[in-house]
């Protein structure tokens, strides 16, 4: 993914360099502050003064000096340049030697006698050991020598301290500290010349391919890979970051942070160092050098120089973001954390925070979108804003400057999708709830408030009465009329309450609980957990409002159950104590009671047999919570010998085998016999009852364990319905089974007859009989048949099988497939 990091702006041109001279070419460069120091082929330093000016369309540009160029005498190119600036010393590498010159004058100083030749590189130790500061720490190759020496630079003289030995004659060398790393001829490795301890890092064959070895920070150098791969090493040999993929021709590199710099033949190439990624490429023709002096990249060619002047950090975050690429935004802004001050750094890390989560938010990454807005500490009101009305009236709030999104509303972004608006306010109403759970809100509790119970209105949601049966900080004014728009009669009547308004809380009691029940619950986000807590005052209108859950709406949830039959029970308890009651009011009592005990599996049986297990006039429902909880002997017990209620009995019987098979009501329907037939209670067996609940149910009994269970002395005439009965329906079950077995017989008879006729008659094969593929004699009996009985030979079918697919392509060509 592309992004302009870099311009290229002309520094100095060709004609400051070589004048009339064309044969002039750049050798090497070196930049101290605004000073330039160009090497040349023809054995001169030239020197330039840099200063940076804006030009009238906003842009960078330089006007350059020359203040000066000396002839070194020595007719060979000038090899490397190196500013010691503590010194104002010019170190320089030409015809293999290595001499001082001061960086004002340009003329060579004295070296105290230390004559450096047969250099083949030099480099400086930007991270110096020595702590004397009026000194520079370099380390030297010589030539036809597996040494390094490590020498320092005083205003005076050069002072060689060691001398180390390498494996192989090194080709290019970088110094931070005591670690050297050096490109030898067929590896790199890293020394320190301390402990005299080296590591091998990967092999680079230097006589193929001019290797790059660049201290990039303190311990960390790039260098050239084989396969095209810029890599980094630290001094213990382990790279810190991954490699960058450049061009296998390289033949430089540089590092602005966060960015790798490179030169081929004809393009400088800009990778990231925080993803890797390629994100600039500049057309360069000729070029040979690439440094970086202090943060200025420099690059030239033979002939002129040129700045690469980096993109403010800002405005190239900005970029990425215009691009709705977050994540690197994100990423470059967190590296730039180490170029801008703490401060400035904070704010900028926070809008672009704000940013990105408004990106996200447009695409519906609305968890990303959360995330970025709560480390971004979002004013919440910026994206309240964004939704039509949701602030209220008196909200003095006014939208960011510059802004941090592109977006005029909800409507811009949805263009009219209802499925999006819906998803947009789902997300506001989680964000709200988050935010007005923290400290985030403080400040304008009012305008989160508000535009959460608007929210909570609009969309029917479940905690609009948790809101306003809590602290909060709705305005009334705005919320009123919009509760009422969206006929949320109840939470206006809270949301009166709330603000010391009680007589226009009364006021609207009714639709509370009229217009409330038909508008609100139907879309099923009324929350009722809220609305009995606030009815525990108003026994008349819970009982109420519990119906209105369990028997109009059929809600499956126990606790309303549970709570509308002990209102139910305690409401007939307290109408047996009471005097006054009527009989009428009673029974009506009862029959709710009884009707719900009945139809409803989802109360609690044990706290409400403990509720009336003491009340010697309601052994009915005692008698039903028995059977609730398959105790249908205690049951059967209460409905026989307490209340002597036969029809109650066998009622029971019917009504708790209602959901069960047929096995389940006969046990049952026994189990209600044997308590008849039992002689060991008070009163002894009961015959008429047992006799008429035979006769009336003879279907449900089983005949053979009825008759083992019946006394021996009662006569057959008294049993005559129930035997005739159990009779008929033997007879009738023998007769089913009868016929599902000749019906079985029957349809197997008709699928045998079919098998039989789909096998077809003989084949009749012969020595004078010819196949119809190949229209020879049959010399043996075995044969296929095609279609129609035709027998054909076998080898002939398999040939045929073979090339069908190439006939049905020819034929496929002249008509329709056919199966």
């Amino acid at each position: 993914m592309s992004v302009k990091a870099f311009e290229l702006v002309p520094a100095v041109e060709r004609e400051q360099v070589m004048g009339e001279k064309v044969r002039i070419n750049i050798e090497c460069i070196e930049c101290c502050g605004k000073h330039l120091y160009l090497g040349t082929n023809d054995c001169f330093i030239h020197h330039f003064l840099l200063e940076e000016h804006t030009t009238a369309k906003g842009k960078l540009a330089y006007n350059v000096q020359k203040l000066l160029h000396k002839y070194l005498g020595l007719k060979k190119p000038v090899a490397e340049l190196k500013a010691a600036s503590a010194l104002e010393r010019l170190i320089v590498l030409c015809d293999s030697s290595i001499t001082v010159v001061d960086m004002v004058t340009l003329e060579p100083v004295p070296t105290g006698g230390t004559k450096l030749k047969g250099v083949t590189a030099f480099c400086i130790n930007e991270n110096p050991v020595t702590g004397d500061a009026f000194c520079v720490e370099m380390a030297v190759v010589l030539a036809r020598r597996r040494a390094v020496q490590i020498c320092t630079v005083h205003e005076d003289r050069v002072q060689m301290l060691k001398e180390v030995t390498t494996p192989e004659q090194p080709c290019a060398l970088s110094l931070d500290g005591y670690n050297i790393c050096l490109a030898l001829s067929t590896q790199y490795m890293i020394l320190n010349y301390s402990t005299g301890t080296s590591q091998d890092l990967f092999p680079y064959d230097c006589e193929e391919r001019k290797p790059i070895v660049k201290r990039i920070g303190r311990e960390e150098f790039l260098l050239a890979a084989p396969g095209g791969l810029g890599m980094f090493a630290n001094a213990e040999g382990i790279s810190q970051h991954a490699p960058v993929s450049w061009s296998e021709s390289v033949i430089a590199a540089a590092v602005c942070f966060p960015y790798v710099v490179a030169l081929d033949e004809g393009f400088v190439t800009v990778h990231s160092m925080l993803d890797q990624q390629l994100k600039q490429t500049l057309s360069f023709r000729d070029g040979h050098l690439l440094q970086d002096f202090e943060g200025k990249v420099v690059l030239a060619s033979s002939k002129a120089v040129y700045i690469l002047v980096p993109l403010p950090l800002e405005r190239q975050i900005q970029d990425l973001l215009a691009s709705h690429r977050v994540e690197e935004a994100l990423t470059l802004t967190e590296a730039a954390q180490r170029n801008i001050p703490k401060e400035k750094y904070q704010i900028l890390h926070k809008r672009i925070l704000q940013q990105a989560g408004f990106i996200q938010f447009g695409q519906l990454q609305f968890l990303e979108a959360k995330e970025h807005f709560r480390k971004g500490q979002l004013d919440v009101r910026e994206l309240i804003a964004l939704y039509p009305l949701l602030l209220p009236a008196s909200s003095s709030f006014t939208r960011c400057h510059p802004p941090l999104h592109e977006f005029a509303d909800l409507n811009h972004l949805t263009q009219g999708d209802q499925e999006k608006v819906q998803r947009f306010k789902r997300f506001l109403i989680s964000y709200l709830h988050e935010v007005r759970s923290s400290d985030s809100a403080n400040g304008f509790h009012e305008d989160v408030d508000t535009a959460l119970l608007k929210l909570y209105a609009e969309t029917g949601h479940e905690s609009l009465l948790d809101l306003l049966a809590s602290d909060n900080a709705c305005v009334l004014a705005d919320s009123a009329p919009w509760l009422e728009k969206h006929h949320k009669y109840f939470a206006l009547g809270l949301l009166y309450h709330y603000n010391g308004q009680d007589s226009a809380a009364l006021q609207i009691g009714v639709q509370i609980f009229t217009k409330r029940f038909t508008s609100e619950e139907k879309t099923g986000q009324l929350n009722p957990d809220d609305v009995i807590t606030y009815l525990q005052n108003h026994s008349q209108a819970l009982l109420l409002y519990l119906e209105h859950l369990v028997l109009e709406k059929r809600l499956q949830k126990e606790k309303y159950h549970t709570h509308l039959a002990v209102l139910y029970a305690e409401r007939v308890l307290g109408l047996i104590s009471r005097p006054s009651a009527t009989d009428d009011q009673l029974s009506a009592a009862r029959q709710k009671l009884q009707r719900l005990l009945k139809e409803s599996n989802l109360y609690r049986v044990q706290l409400l047999l403990g509720k009336i297990q003491d009340s010697e006039l309601l052994l009915l429902e005692r008698a039903t919570l028995h059977g609730k909880s398959e105790e249908h002997d205690k049951a059967l017990h209460i409905l026989v010998h307490q209340l002597k209620d036969s029809a109650a009995a066998e009622e029971y019987c019917s009504w708790a085998s209602a959901t069960h098979d047929q096995f389940y009501r006969q046990n049952l329907f026994h189990q209600l016999l044997s308590v008849y037939l039992d002689p060991d209670v008070p009163g002894g067996a009961q015959t008429v009852a047992a006799v008429d609940l035979l006769n009336r149910n003879a279907d449900v009994f089983d005949a053979v364990r009825v008759l083992k269970l019946l006394p021996e002395e009662w006569s057959l005439p008294l049993l005559r319905p129930f035997l005739c009965g159990a009779l008929r329906a033997s007879v009738h079950a023998r007769c089913t089974s009868q016929v599902a077995v000749g019906l079985a017989r029957a349809q197997n008879l008709q699928l045998q007859h079919d098998r039989l006729k789909y096998r077809g008659g003989p084949i009749l094969v012969s020595e004078k009989k010819g196949c119809q593929l190949c229209h020879n004699t049959f010399s043996e009996p075995d044969c296929a048949c095609l279609p129609g009985g035709t027998p054909v030979h076998i080898h002939c079918v398999a040939k045929k099988t073979l090339n069908l697919p190439v006939e049905r392509q020819h034929e496929n060509a002249h008509r329709s497939n056919h199966t």
